[in-house]
């Protein structure tokens, strides 16, 4: 058998296969991650032409796709009560997310039950739309998981408004809709609390290696979330304790057992840090600082972390989770905690994030039994912190090393023994900070890995193969120079 990949126009990828004399190619695929879950060809498109006008029964989300095709191709759309491109809010068969999609020549419709149904398939047509000739085609898509979602660390080093806003816009086009805020760690404490000052003038003072660190108002939060939510992502905040706190201990030593303040640290080692159990000022810490991050996040879930807890005892560290997600239920969210926290008594509809690839899932299973649901988060395949190879400028390799392929060749409902879909709320990956310092870093880091692991959340497993999604990724790089990100030429792609 030889495979061979050929690119062609009007964003088309063939995969010709020689079986021998006679033996029909497989049919062409539209170059679209990801993949939507019914496509058929038509046999006419029709082309895009600078101030076609987008129609839409949601301005807003006509606006966007306009603004999508202004950065994708240099046209400039117009919106108003007709056009060429529709999007209608009359199909209440195609769920929360889903959307159907039909290019004929006289242009084409998109049609959904909810205006994130139709962002979402903009993002499709976005994708058909990038070479002009817009191919003939009939789309009926919604996703597999429910929760697709990326994590920014921003607590290692962190990252100003506009470089988040940018991760937003970058997560959206390939329909991710959960932006996980890491915000406080060892090294800086990234939100303002009412009440606790010296957590933003001091703990917020530094990062790794020593910079400048820096904070979010509550001003600036609530704009982070508004522009999220313009582009159907909620956004997740995560205060990591008991662990991972050493930020906070040295703004607020009264959090410490033995009141003294600990040095500020700029490294990178982690789990020797923890909050006092116990104490009065533990638990109104706590409730503070969850209570202000419930009231300016719309959304239904605080992330509480709960990971690599060395100082303290078992039962020191179900006392002080607990607490939190006490916290948590008591202002009217949901509770996510990192794998660990399955090991404590854990509210009704809580999630746990499993990460540990190199342990065992006892603590995802205990919270399985209780009822919780599980995001797949597999270190060695989804932490974008992972260097793609050897030669990797930054990233790091104590989960192995993690080609694209590697992050897109797996079924999260096969990856633990006895938790199958019913069970997985989503896929998530993780962009840890350690060696991330400008955005360049961030987009090297998340590209070409972040289309692939949005593939995997969103498409069916029976409609994924890696070599197909290869041969649709590479048109992409076209758009992304375009957008000015910074990604990596895995050698696994044929880049154009």
């Amino acid at each position: 058998m030889r495979i061979v990949w050929r690119r062609l126009s009007l964003g088309l990828v063939m995969l010709v296969t020689s079986c021998g004399p006679g033996t029909p190619a497989e049919p062409p695929q539209l170059a679209l991650v990801p993949y939507p879950a019914s496509v058929t060809r038509l046999e006419q498109g029709f082309t895009l032409e600078p101030g076609d006008t987008v129609a839409s029964a949601e301005p807003a989300v006509a606006e966007q796709l306009v603004g999508g095709l202004r950065a994708d191709t240099g046209f400039e759309l117009t919106t108003g009560p007709q056009g060429r491109i529709r999007l209608d809010l009359d199909a209440p068969q195609a769920g929360a997310e889903g959307y159907e999609l039909t290019v004929g020549p006289d242009g084409a419709r998109i049609s959904a039950a909810t205006p994130e149904g139709l962002f979402r398939g903009a993002q499709t047509f976005r994708q058909l739309a990038r070479e002009r000739e817009v191919p003939g085609v009939r789309i009926s898509d919604r996703p597999r998981y429910a929760w697709r979602g990326a994590m920014l660390d921003v607590a290692r080093h962190f990252r100003p408004v506009a470089d988040v806003k940018r991760f937003v816009d970058l997560m959206a086009a390939y329909k991710l809709n959960v932006l996980h805020l890491h915000l406080t760690d060892d090294q800086g404490w990234r939100i303002a609390v009412p009440g606790w000052p010296k957590l933003t003038t001091v703990g917020a003072s530094t990062e790794v290696g020593g910079g400048p660190g820096g904070f979010y108002t509550a001003a600036d939060y609530r704009e982070i979330v508004r522009y999220a939510q313009e582009r159907f992502v909620r956004v997740v905040p995560e205060v990591d304790v008991p662990g991972h706190t050493n930020a906070a201990l040295a703004a607020h030593p009264e959090l410490t057992c033995d009141g003294v303040a600990p040095e500020p640290y700029t490294g990178i080692k982690v789990g020797f840090s923890a909050l006092c159990p116990g104490k009065p000022e533990t638990a109104r810490f706590l409730n503070d600082v969850l209570k202000e991050l419930a009231a300016l996040t719309p959304g239904h879930h605080l992330h509480i972390g709960g990971d690599e807890v060395e100082k303290l005892s078992a039962r020191e560290y179900a006392q002080i989770v607990e607490l939190a997600a006490k916290a948590v239920t008591a202002n009217g969210k949901e509770v996510v905690g990192w794998q660990e926290a399955g090991a404590t008594v854990l509210p009704p509809n809580s999630l746990v994030q499993y990460w540990q690839t190199n342990g065992g899932p006892e603590d995802v299973e205990r919270a399985v039994a209780q009822g919780a649901k599980v995001i797949m988060s597999p270190a060695s395949r989804v932490y974008l912190d992972m260097k793609y190879d050897d030669t990797t400028r930054i990233g790091q390799t104590w989960a192995g090393t993690t080609e694209v392929d590697d992050a897109y060749d797996w079924d999260p409902a096969t990856l633990i023994d006895g938790i199958g879909e019913e069970k997985i709320e989503g896929v998530e990956m993780a962009l840890w900070t350690e060696t991330v310092v400008t955005m360049d870093d961030v987009e090297l880091l998340a590209f070409p890995r972040l289309p692939a692991v949005a593939e995997v959340a969103w498409t069916p497993q029976a409609q994924r193969s890696f070599d197909a999604f290869a041969a649709r990724l590479a048109p992409m790089a076209t758009v992304w120079d375009r957008w000015g990100v910074d990604y990596h030429r895995s050698p696994r792609i044929s880049w154009p």
